[in-house]
């Protein structure tokens, strides 16, 4: 079977439209050249690309998770350290992401630009800020990636530190420090309480000397109290009236 001359120049007609004919997702946006120059961006659904004068670059909108790898570095106070963090990023603006970054690798210039930027904001603080004010330097760390790569239309939505290594060396002595640390407070809340237990002695000092029969109450209170709580314990109670005569006859 012999195929005609319009046949054949129909099929390829076809074939041409079928192949001209793009579909774009809903998370990606379609940027389109045509003889070299910029065409408005193209969004979801179905396209038009007239091949082969148009040329049709597909970006992704969705979020990009991007791992820092760890970084080893100095901190402004003499420390070693080492660093990693993840990136959170995505695409708001397809034509600047093909037009400023060359062949729209923007993960790869944004993982670059945020490992020199780790390297240079742990540099800049010390090693209390790092582990204790660890919000702080993750704000820094998004406010300076999401203004280089704003140009390229790239919004860096977050930026967190994921771990923090030490050497031994420093682990000791952040350890030492910190028992350090424990003791000298046990030793102020012990010293506020002997302070606290003393006003309140000379409290109840001045409230028994008012009141001659309490002390005596007191006296058969703390005679009750061992004989419950120690029953081989043998008490003698001892009038308090003697030895106060005695204690007086003894000063004069």
């Amino acid at each position: 079977m012999t195929l005609s001359g319009p046949t054949i120049f129909v099929g390829i007609v076809i074939l041409y439209v079928l192949s001209c004919i793009k579909i774009i997702y809903e998370y990606e946006r379609g940027v389109v050249f045509r003889l070299g120059r910029l065409l408005p961006v193209r969004g979801a659904g179905i396209t038009l690309i007239f091949w082969p004068i148009d040329k049709l670059v597909r970006i992704d909108l969705r979020i990009v998770t991007l791992e820092i790898p760890p970084q080893d570095t100095i901190t402004r106070d003499n420390v070693s350290v080492k660093v990693n963090a993840v990136c959170y990023l995505r695409v708001i603006d397809a034509n600047k992401v093909v037009n400023q970054v060359k062949d729209a690798q923007y993960i790869y210039a944004t993982s670059q630009l945020a490992q020199t930027t780790l390297r240079s904001v742990i540099g800049q603080g010390e090693l209390d800020e790092l582990l204790a004010e660890r919000e702080k330097v993750n704000a820094r760390l998004q406010s300076i990636l999401d203004h280089h790569t704003d140009p390229w239309g790239v919004k860096v939505s977050l930026v967190e530190v994921k771990a923090v290594d030490l050497p031994e060396e420093m682990r000791r002595a952040i350890a030492k420090q910190a028992e350090a640390e424990r003791e000298r407070r046990a030793k102020v809340i012990h010293a506020e309480g002997e302070a606290q237990a003393s006003t309140r002695l000379a409290e109840a000092a001045k409230v028994l000397s008012g009141q001659p029969i309490s002390v005596q109450l007191r006296y058969l209170q703390t005679l009750t109290e061992i004989g419950v709580e120690r029953n081989t314990t043998i008490v003698f109670p001892l009038p308090i009236d003697i030895i106060s005569a005695w204690t007086k006859d003894k000063g004069k």
